[in-house]
């Protein structure tokens, strides 16, 4: 069954090192699944990796966390052509799309000359869960923070907007990430930017942030809004629930 409402859960995480296999899913994914209000059956989730230029050996190792974790999986690649002959029915039939990370500059450009932009919206709007870490959780929103352009980081502003906010990753871990994301809503290049630490992610119903939860204990997310009064931003923490 699909979502009952449009629903995208934006994250600093999702996929975790593993034990017998180099990966595995973590908390973060799962709950996308559970997002989407699946039951009965294994759930159909499909991997988009064009961020990172749909690596095969990167794509074995999301095959192996999947028959783990007994999913229905599969992959959307774009490199050097799409491998679905038909991308907008393959994206309609899944529970979850799941966005993997790399440079969003580059998966927007790309998403852009496929038509994937207006896919992906009518796959929201149909209760399809779209989902995603780093360029896969930036991309769904108006813009954020990103080294898509070389070392040193910069804004993105073209993101497909399907969310009237910019998102900041990996918020406590890459150090120059959060004083940007000030300076950049502090000047108006950003609006309201909601931020993730690692191991945490938001929950999206329509346009509306329901929730913060959260992979490993003791993150959090953050809203960073321009200045009430005075110079600088704003920043309000978020306590996550944890997904134990």
């Amino acid at each position: 069954m699909p979502a009952e409402q449009p629903t995208i859960l934006a994250t600093s995480g999702g996929i975790k090192p593993g034990t017998r296999t180099r990966l595995e899913f973590g908390r973060l994914l799962h709950h996308a699944v559970e997002l989407s209000g699946v039951s009965g059956r294994a759930p159909k989730v499909t991997h988009i990796g064009t961020a990172a230029g749909d690596q095969r050996a990167f794509n074995a190792e999301m095959d192996e966390a999947a028959r783990l974790a007994g999913f229905d999986f599969s992959h959307l690649n774009l490199f050097t052509m799409p491998n679905q002959s038909d991308p907008e029915a393959h994206l309609l039939e899944q529970d979850v799309v799941w966005v993997n990370g790399g440079s969003v500059v580059n998966l927007l450009a790309v998403w852009r000359a496929h038509g994937l932009e207006n896919i992906l919206q009518k796959a929201w709007h149909s209760g399809v869960v779209l989902a995603g870490v780093s360029a896969g959780s930036i991309c769904w929103f108006q813009g954020g923070t990103t080294d898509s352009f070389g070392p040193e980081l910069r804004a993105v502003t073209n993101g497909l907007a399907f969310l009237p906010f910019a998102n900041g990753v990996h918020y406590d871990s890459e150090e120059r990430r959060r004083p940007l994301v000030h300076r950049l809503v502090a000047d108006g290049t950003l609006g309201e930017t909601h931020c993730t630490d690692d191991g945490v992610g938001l929950v999206y119903r329509g346009t509306a942030l329901v929730e913060a939860v959260a992979e490993v204990r003791g993150k959090g997310a953050y809203i960073v809004t321009g200045p009430q009064d005075g110079e600088g931003a704003d920043e309000e923490r978020l306590e996550p629930r944890y997904l134990g």
